[in-house]
């Protein structure tokens, strides 16, 4: 029995350490995006919702683009660097 509740303790600590380690999705600003809605209609993408992840992170998934559909990354200076199929 004890056993068991050291186990259940451990889990429930476990799984409360992890919520407090995820990350908060934001929204990108106005202003940020529609400098990364610019800097991706420049290979004929568009999204829906743009995620800023960090300072130096955005994050778009499910973006629609002329040749499928992606999930892309651009760095603080609005320049993709990720472009991953999402088919």
């Amino acid at each position: 029995m004890i056993r068991q509740s050291a186990l259940a303790f451990v889990l429930a600590l476990s799984m409360g350490a992890g919520a407090a380690f995820a990350k908060e999705e934001i929204a990108a600003s106005p202003e940020e995006a529609a400098k990364v809605s610019a800097e991706i209609a420049k290979i004929g993408c568009k999204a829906e919702e743009i995620e800023k992840e960090s300072a130096n992170l955005y994050e778009i998934d499910d973006a629609q683009c002329e040749i499928g559909q992606y999930d892309i990354k651009l760095n603080g200076d609005f320049k993709i660097t990720v472009l991953t199929s999402d088919e």
